[in-house]
Parts: structure tokens; C-alpha cells; sequence
């Protein structure tokens, strides 16, 4: 739903809604390489007004947009720091025709698994999620990324598609972790299957 204006995050507790998705997707001094339609400090004040609201706040980051190493702790260290409940980590799709694509480096399994150690060091209570890219980029490593993340994204993200929901479950299996199951009635047209670290939670990548 984006920005949050005065008011909105109070008017969505009070509708109901629980958690809110609003990523702040890469380290301040590298943000205005990325976006210009709105500010840093916006995004960040989105994330304040929602947990301030009651609400639980998700906001995570993408891997691979032209960011150096320093500046994605940097990130993951602002995650932390507004506190951040659930912080999904995606790396980054390039699409042809997109101004990213034409100067996307390359990710290696090797090195989003680093990200995810990283985001657990950095974030050691909070529920990592692996999310959008980690078909592409982490390919037959994806398992190892349950060791450090509790949950991955499962089926289709945003803007792009993932594998196979039943190839992911087995791949969890083969991994000697369980999926846990939310309750029926509590049940959302979610994307997450997660180990038995930390509870199921919905939520769209």
C-alpha cells in the first residue's frame, strides 16, 4: 500500500490489519541510486508509524542492486535498528528493459547465503525470510538458506514468477526440516513455508 500519510496506520489497526509490509530496500546513501520518487526517510517514517500503530512491521531489502558490501550491513543495521519484526531478503530479478538489468552484477549461492548469515548475525530475534530470487540465484543451494532464514516465499512473487510449490516442500523435507501449517481459520492466500523455528506467517513478497 506504500507511504503511509497521517492517521492511515491507525485507521488499518482498527480495521483489523496486523502486519505491514513496507521494505526499506537498500542503505540510505545508496537510495537515491535507486529511487526517485520518494525519500529514505520516508520509507523509514512508514515503518515507525505502522509499528507505533500497533502494528507488526515487515520490511526487509533487495540483494544486488549496484549496493557494496558496506552499504548492505548498513542496511541490514537500519532493519534492525527501527525494529523490524519480519525482514524478508530478496535478491534481485534483473528484467529485461529495466534500468537495474543493464548493469546487474552477478549473485552466487555462496554469497546470499553470506547475506542471510549476515541479516541473522546482524538480527538474531527476528524472522528472517528468504525471499524473491532465491530460485535464480541460490539454484541448488536453497536449502542452505534454511539454516540461517526461517522461512522462505513460496510460489509467485510481485513481478516474477517462482518454482513449483511442491518443489519446494520437498526440498524442505530432503532437508530433515518440517513445514510448519498455520490454522485454518487463520489462513491467507500466504507465500510462506517455514522450519520449525519460527511460526508460519502471511504475507506477499
Amino acid at each position: 500500500m506504500g507511504i503511509l500519510q497521517d492517521g492511515q496506520a491507525e485507521q488499518l489497526r482498527s480495521a483489523g490489519v496486523d502486519r505491514y509490509n513496507h521494505n526499506l530496500n537498500t542503505a540510505e546513501e545508496h537510495y537515491q541510486e535507486i529511487c526517485s520518487t520518494h525519500t529514505y526517510q520516508q520509507r523509514v517514517e512508514t515503518v515507525q508509524a505502522a509499528k507505533s500503530a500497533g502494528i507488526s512491521p515487515c520490511s526487509g531489502l533487495i540483494v544486488g542492486m549496484q549496493e557494496s558490501p558496506k552499504q548492505l550491513v548498513q542496511a541490514l543495521m537500519a532493519l534492525r535498528d527501527i525494529q523490524a519484526d519480519s525482514i524478508p531478503i530478496n535478491f534481485l530479478v534483473p528484467i529485461p528493459g529495466t534500468a537495474l538489468a543493464a548493469h546487474a552484477y552477478p549473485l552466487t549461492p555462496q554469497y546470499c547465503l553470506k547475506v542471510l548469515c549476515v541479516a541473522r548475525f546482524v538480527c538474531p530475534t527476528v524472522e528472517i525470510r528468504c525471499s524473491a530470487g532465491r530460485e535464480k540465484h541460490l539454484r541448488t543451494l536453497q536449502p542452505f538458506s534454511l539454516y540461517a532464514a526461517n522461512s522462505w516465499f513460496v510460489s509467485d512473487y510481485l513481478t516474477t514468477p517462482g518454482q513449483a510449490e511442491e518443489l519446494d516442500h520437498q526440498m524442505i523435507r530432503d532437508a530433515g526440516f518440517e513445514i510448519e501449517t498455520i490454522p485454518e481459520a487463520l489462513e491467507m492466500p500466504a507465500h510462506a513455508a517455514c522450519t520449525t523455528a519460527t511460526p508460519c506467517c502471511g504475507g506477499s513478497a
